[in-house]
């Protein structure tokens, strides 16, 4: 093979992956990250801004609630184990 054929083969299959990128999604995005098109991210960022600040106060709130059911486990386990003793200590018949 000669060294115009491999370049060939090269440009053929080079250029056609090129033109996918360019056609995909992707490209189209990266090509308006070269523009310097952002107002579509910028609107987003809004969007997302919120979504943040909602998820963040579900964390809170289920955080407080697992808080409130570990005390009252350790409630439980105060009394289960304080039946335990009371029944070890008893005399025996």
């Amino acid at each position: 093979m000669k060294l115009e054929d491999i370049l060939a083969i090269v440009f053929l299959f080079g250029g056609g992956t090129i033109a996918a990128i360019a056609f995909s999604p992707i490209g189209r995005a990266i090509a308006d990250r070269i523009r310097g098109k952002h107002a579509a991210l910028d609107v987003m960022t809004g969007e997302f801004a919120a979504h943040r600040e909602e998820t963040a106060a579900d964390v809170d709130s289920l955080r407080q609630q697992v808080g409130e059911l570990a005390e009252r486990l350790d409630f439980a386990e105060r009394m289960l184990s304080k039946q335990k003793e009371g029944e070890r200590l008893a005399p025996p018949r």
